[in-house]
């Protein structure tokens, strides 16, 4: 029962990690740290790294602590909250950096139309250059209109 627990605060975490994204996206990236990512809205990179790579950073600071914590003085709920953050930064990686920003050329001729979703909601929020107007800011989670079938 115990492990069931665990897993359960696992995929909550990692569930609840979208709205934690969308507000902070919103609201912070697009708000008081808008310096930090304002490169990542400009149509051409400068370099392998942007400012706003410090976002990865910053958000594993919160799983780290809570690794930390969830095992001193012995294994409780706060290393299964960690993880979810931990596993959720890792879709957001391959996400974000691979599927969308293709950082890496790992994942070509995509045709699910999910991922295809995904990747055609955050154009549209790329589609604003400044800080204000955006849209779409979350990440795993897709309004319905960007879905349609592949080669439509």
């Amino acid at each position: 029962m115990e492990y069931l627990i665990y897993a359960g605060i696992t995929v909550l975490t990692f569930l609840l990690m979208e709205g934690v994204t969308w507000c902070t996206h919103k609201f912070v990236m697009h708000g008081l740290l808008w310096y930090l990512h304002e490169d990542h809205h400009q149509p051409k990179y400068q370099g392998i790294f942007e400012k706003n790579d410090a976002f990865f950073v910053i958000f594993a600071i919160p799983s780290i602590l809570l690794f930390y914590f969830g095992v001193n003085p012995e294994i409780n709920g706060l290393l299964f909250v960690g993880l979810g953050i931990l596993f959720y930064g890792i879709a957001y990686f391959l996400v974000h950096d691979v599927l969308i920003h293709r950082r890496f050329k790992w994942f070509d001729n995509v045709k699910n139309p999910y991922l295809v979703g995904l990747r055609k909601a955050h154009k549209v929020h790329h589609k604003h250059l400044g800080k204000e107007d955006g849209e779409c800011f979350g990440m795993l989670y897709v309004p319905k209109k960007y879905f349609q079938p592949v080669g439509k």
